[in-house]
């Protein structure tokens, strides 16, 4: 104990003898009415050392004693510029900043036909890249700070004895900031690396857990920004009304203030003000919002000269929003200052651009011809002149990067057509340990009040912690430890009857490549017509997966391999079937050997999920899903790797198929009788396959076959990266071709089918505008050779008959029968789905605000049976932070209204387990 207090007395000694060695200045920033300015930009002139007021517009600037010119900036504010010489103290200096006057100017005012903000954007437009591009590296020192508070619980007073308990243990209480700090040396270099090194970091959850705060840099010379249209994107005249609204001069510059006003406001907007250079047509500041499903995102940015280029200096985050009635606000604050700057020499500071539609003379003379744009280097045509038409500069700086990614992957760098940020973390050993002393100094923000408290609440709760913790071995644990005595452990006899149904896996050994999984029946089990209740995947699966090192050190190749042994077990038919497999891939491809006995679906792409159809059975009286037998031996091969730009797949199979039968008895089964309904046959009704009588349905005979399947894709324009020499495609929105064939082998093995099968299709989805997309799917293929199809082996679609819709929104149709229309003869489909950020009812505010989008969509099929069979529907993506659709579709058949439903369902695929 003795020497837990000489400890904290150092440390007490080395605090106090630390603040009274402190110099610089330090003070509050308030308007002339009084009131704080929060996030305040303070710099220090002709040097890299920065930092930002917070919330309460409190400032600190650790100087070293001697002269020093200090410059304050903030939004809408009026530049201050004062000297100090610091001696071996801190000065106390509290400034009052006055708002800036604004000059509108005696020719922007004459100028009637257009607001001279467009000629402003028209400039900074054509120049973003420019800038963007400017800087080829730069080592920033960043401090970060991110705030959340919970500001409302939903249904507070349920649990409110449970969370007095929780605010005794940890540092969570409503209304108290939730803290994180951190201190890192970023290095950046073109066109999307960010290296972050983390020198200290501390949170007010847990004292010496290092959490750093991701580096955030939102730069609006992208196109987009938190999910949101720039003002300088290329596309801005489309979502933005520009205004000019004065001018003012600082440091010998021209300031002009662009007020922004989207044209329908909303999610993928901003609206707020930029402040853009004169001449320069870089970013001065910015203050910017827009919301993301209902949450209000604010954004503020302050630049400063360094090196000639404009660099964000201060920049700011604030988000406040709820939802399920949780409401809270977040900010998050990064103050930063740069060194070792490296300016890309073309990027030349004295280019001029000039404006095609208001300067038409003057743009005439220095057009340059897209010969001159595409067959000369960036470097040559800025050294033959100095003026560019807004337009050429785009095709310039768009031409500048073809040839760049062109001549790194001849040289072999790495490469990346997507331009994802790459972005890598280390964490000094030292970022939690740091002592407040420390701290202190390098902090570049000073802590609010409400700050300070919650850092204070924490050490509080630590030391209760610590005198609550057991002295000596005898001792019991208290009720607060969180570590209970009596936890059931794995070997329980409650914790193996939780494994019976829940499966379990074993690892042999600890560092073994091998896994045991243990799969319960239990998991899979489904009700159906023909089963009754049936206990599915029930076994064994023995995994192997590892690299491992050559001799020469260099990593072998991956290799994965699965042995499982499952079984079906059917109450109904007293029966139980087993099925085996065997799965091994390496690099990119992907073998599986499997056979047994099985249940299939007529459609082998599962159009009905067994367990949605164990709903409907139980409690709709309606049996969709239509089932056989077959004894089988199989063979896939794939490739295996995502994303890939190039895609195959190949199986054979024989198997021999009989058809079933729904059971007699369904009353246990049948937990709704409604009077008006009956379960369905097994046997498929399909309109190809009519007997004498006209009834389109059928039993399908025992049989056997050989079927062979082979299906190739190919992704055109695939955006990739090349790293470490290795190349990865992006899941871009290149067009993808597709071509299957699938052939019956007659005579073979006793095989009774015989027919060849050609499909070809496409599909394909881009944007077409801010949160606007089209996405279609395209398909046609014909039986060349339909000597003995057997229905198994039609060409199925994607129906659907259930209210709630489960799939590919695109490619599923939303009332279609699962096997009426089936056919082997020929076909041809179509699927469009377009989603509009603003069409019917979000032509309304609230509903762009909160995220909601509407959808149309059409499916359309033609078979020899189908008589142009055809689904309109309308749809709206109501699911606020939840992905959630409501939709109202009308079918046609001989484009003839037939039939008008309601559906409900999700706008991502689930996957609902084994089938």
């Amino acid at each position: 104990m003795l020497n837990r207090y000489l400890l904290c007395f150092f440390l007490l000694l080395i605090t106090i003898g630390h603040a009274f060695s402190q110099s610089g200045v330090k003070g509050v920033i308030k308007t002339t009415k009084g009131e704080p300015l929060p996030f305040a930009a303070i710099i220090v002139k002709g040097t890299e050392i920065s930092t930002i007021s917070n919330e309460e517009g409190k400032y600190q600037l650790d100087l070293k004693p001697g002269y020093h010119e200090v410059i304050f900036q903030y939004l809408g504010f009026k530049t201050g510029l004062k000297a100090f010489t610091i001696e071996n103290k801190m000065e106390i200096f509290d400034l009052t900043m006055e708002e800036q006057a604004l000059n509108l100017g005696e020719v922007r005012i004459g100028n009637r036909d257009e607001d001279p903000a467009y000629t402003i954007m028209r400039r900074a437009i054509a120049k973003s890249r420019y800038h963007l591009l400017q800087v080829d590296s730069y080592v920033a020192k960043a401090y970060s700070k991110s705030s959340i508070v919970i500001t409302d619980l939903p249904m507070e007073f349920l649990y409110k004895k449970e969370l007095k308990e929780v605010e005794k243990e940890t540092n969570f209480k409503k209304g108290v900031p939730i803290l994180n700090e951190s201190v890192s040396e970023v290095t950046f270099r073109q066109p999307n690396s960010y290296k972050q090194r983390v020198i200290a970091a501390r949170n007010s959850q847990d004292k010496g857990f290092a959490n750093p705060n991701a580096y955030l840099l939102a730069s609006f010379y992208q196109p987009e920004v938190v999910k949101a249209v720039s003002p300088l994107s290329p596309r801005a005249f489309a979502y933005y009304k520009f205004e000019y609204q004065g001018a003012f001069r600082e440091n010998g510059i021209e300031v002009n203030k662009i007020k922004v006003t989207p044209r329908s406001y909303g999610e993928g907007v901003y609206r707020g003000t930029i402040h853009i250079i004169e001449g320069e047509w870089s970013i001065y500041s910015l203050d910017l919002q827009t919301v993301n499903t209902g949450f209000n995102i604010d954004i503020k940015q302050v630049y400063s000269p360094v090196q000639g280029a404009w660099m964000p200096v201060n920049q700011q985050f604030h988000v406040a929003g709820g939802i399920y009635g949780l409401k809270g606000k977040g900010d998050f604050v990064i103050s930063q200052s740069f060194t070792n700057v490296k300016i890309n020499p073309t990027f030349r500071p004295d280019i001029v651009v000039v404006d095609g539609k208001k300067e038409k003379e003057e743009a005439k003379k220095v057009k340059l011809s897209g010969r001159e744009i595409k067959t000369q280097k960036l470097e040559e045509v800025v050294g033959k002149q100095k003026e560019f038409s807004a337009k050429n500069l785009r095709k310039l700086m768009k031409e500048y990067e073809k040839q760049d990614l062109k001549a790194k992957e001849e040289k072999g760098e790495d490469i990346d057509l997507n331009f994802t940020r790459n972005d890598s973390t280390t964490v000094d050993t030292m970022a939690s340990k740091r002592t407040m002393a420390f701290w202190d100094s390098i902090r570049t923000v000073p802590l609010t009040t409400a700050e300070l408290k919650s850092y204070t609440r924490l050490d509080s709760i630590i030391v209760v912690q610590e005198k609550s913790k057991p002295q000596d071995g005898n001792s019991k644990p208290s009720k607060s430890d969180t570590t209970k005595s009596n936890k059931k452990g794995r070997g329980s006899f409650f914790g193996f009857f939780g494994d019976v149904f829940t499966g379990h896996s074993f690892r042999l050994g600890k560092k073994s490549p091998w896994r045991l999984d243990y799969v319960s029946p239990i998991y899979g089990a489904q009700i159906n017509t023909v089963e009754g209740l049936a206990l599915n995947g029930g076994g064994l699966k023995l995994k192997y997966s590892g690299a491992g090192k050559k001799a020469n050190g260099e990593t072998k190749i991956r290799q994965d391999l699965s042995i499982n042994a499952l079984t079906r077990y059917s109450f109904a038919r007293q029966k139980l079937l087993a099925t085996g497999g065997i799965d091994y891939g390496w690099k990119r491809n992907k073998f599986n050997f499997s056979g047994g006995s099985a249940i299939s679906q007529y459609n082998g792409e599962n159009p009905m999920h067994p367990l949605l159809n164990t709903f409907t059975t139980l409690f709709l009286e309606r049996n969709f899903i239509k089932i056989y037998e077959k004894d089988f031996v199989r063979l896939d091969f794939k490739t295996d790797r995502e994303n890939e730009h190039f895609e195959l797949k190949a199986n054979i199979e024989y198997a021999d198929r009989r058809a079933l039968r729904n059971v007699k008895d369904m009353n246990p089964y049948n937990w709704i009788d409604w009077k008006r309904r009956a379960f369905t046959s097994n046997i498929p009704f399909n309109a190809e396959l009519t007997d004498e009588t006209g009834t389109a349905s059928f039993e399908m005979r025992p049989h056997q076959a050989l079927t062979l399947g082979l299906t190739a894709s190919y992704k055109p324009w695939q955006k990739y990266k090349i790293k470490s020499g290795k190349t990865t495609f992006y899941d871009d929105d290149s067009p993808e071709l597709s071509l299957t064939y699938r052939k019956g082998i007659n005579d073979a093995f006793g095989s009774d089918v015989d027919y060849d099968f050609v499909q070809i299709g496409m599909q394909h989805g881009f944007e077409t505008g801010v949160r606007s997309k089209l996405r279609y799917k395209l398909a046609a293929g014909k039986f060349l050779n339909d000597a003995n199809v057997r229905f198994p082996d039609f060409q199925h679609f994607a129906g659907n008959q259930f209210f709630f819709q489960f799939g590919d929104p695109v490619s599923t149709f939303r009332m279609l029968d699962y096997y009426k229309y089936s056919t082997a003869k020929e076909f041809f489909e179509a699927h469009v789905l377009s989603e509009f950020r603003k069409f019917l009812l979000t032509q309304i505010t609230w509903f762009r605000i909160m995220g909601i989008k509407e959808n149309f969509f059409l499916h359309y099929l033609a078979t020899p049976a189908s008589d142009n069979y055809t689904e309109l529907g309308y749809g709206l993506d109501v699911g606020i932070r939840f992905p959630f659709r409501i939709e109202v579709a009308n079918s046609f058949e001989g484009f003839k209204y037939k039939n008008t439903v309601f559906r409900i369902g999700t706008t991502m695929n689930i996957n609902l387990g084994r089938n």
